[in-house]
């Protein structure tokens, strides 16, 4: 099985900076993209910022201001947020899609999730 570990949510003032990390472990032949995508309550989980390959997507709110990054030899993700805002509090969710084994179908995991909160 595979598994996804965040880390480095918190509490930070507005302006201020964070930095998430994820981790993938387990069986992994290739991990095909890896992101971030964060979800408040009552609303959907929207993707925030992902990386597929050397690609990177960004929605328009976080642009300029957050940067996704990969170390590929650690499995593992970054999110850096800059210019935090309060309407950049959510729960930050790591997602990952990965193939375990030649020939089979990449899979779709999520992390479990760490709290982002900005206060004014």
């Amino acid at each position: 099985q595979v598994q996804l570990v965040e880390s480095g949510g918190g509490l930070v003032q507005a302006g201020g900076s964070l930095r998430l990390s994820c981790s993938a472990s387990g069986r992994i032949f290739r991990i095909v993209n890896m992101g971030w995508y964060r979800q408040t309550p009552g609303t959907q989980r929207d993707l925030v910022a992902e990386l597929i390959g050397d690609s990177t997507n960004y929605v328009d709110s976080v642009k300029g201001r957050f940067t996704v990054s990969r170390d590929n030899a650690k499995n593992t993700v970054y999110l850096q947020m800059n210019s935090l805002k309060p309407e950049d509090t959510a729960v930050y969710y790591c997602n990952a899609r990965i193939v375990q084994a030649y020939y089979t179908p990449a899979q779709q995991y999520w992390g479990q999730g760490t709290q982002v909160t900005v206060s004014s």
